[in-house]
């Protein structure tokens, strides 16, 4: 018979860096889960991704175990990367922080291609296209598609 699903918890947390702090104690202390044992899962699944803020769901059950599944890093973060800026402009219609050309959004998309809701790597590359502009960042030259 199948475990009894009892809720879901998403986070942000650093690959390879999870610790009981906030926000990652509060969050698993609140339902009664044991924080070490998903701190060790985290940081031993993710040493690869070292210092990359990464989303996870945990899905945790009535007898207190759970699991959880690593997604992609979010499109800002990789795009702030790309466009080697700090942080996204107060004013993206009137103030652009950056620029990334489509080549580096094609990079992006298809990082990003198993977390989307797309089926085609061209509209992957429009959703990361619009972020970048929400953002203040420019998508320099042609537009390959």
């Amino acid at each position: 018979m199948a475990k009894e699903i009892a809720g879901y918890v998403k986070l942000q947390c650093k690959g390879g860096q999870a610790n009981p702090s906030p926000p990652i104690g509060p969050a698993l202390g609140s339902k009664g889960l044991n924080i070490m044992e998903f701190c060790k899962q985290f940081n031993a699944r993710t040493q690869d991704k070292n210092g990359v803020v990464l989303p996870v769901l945990i899905t945790y059950y009535a007898d207190k175990s759970f699991e959880f599944v690593v997604k992609t890093p979010p499109a800002p973060i990789l795009l702030l990367e790309a466009a080697k800026v700090k942080s996204g402009s107060a004013q993206p219609n009137l103030k652009k922080v950056g620029s990334v050309s489509w080549d580096q959004v094609r990079v992006i998309a298809e990082t990003k291609m198993p977390d989307l809701n797309c089926f085609t790597i061209e509209a992957a590359m429009s959703m990361i296209a619009g972020t970048a502009r929400s953002m203040g960042i420019t998508v320099s030259g042609e537009k390959p598609f």
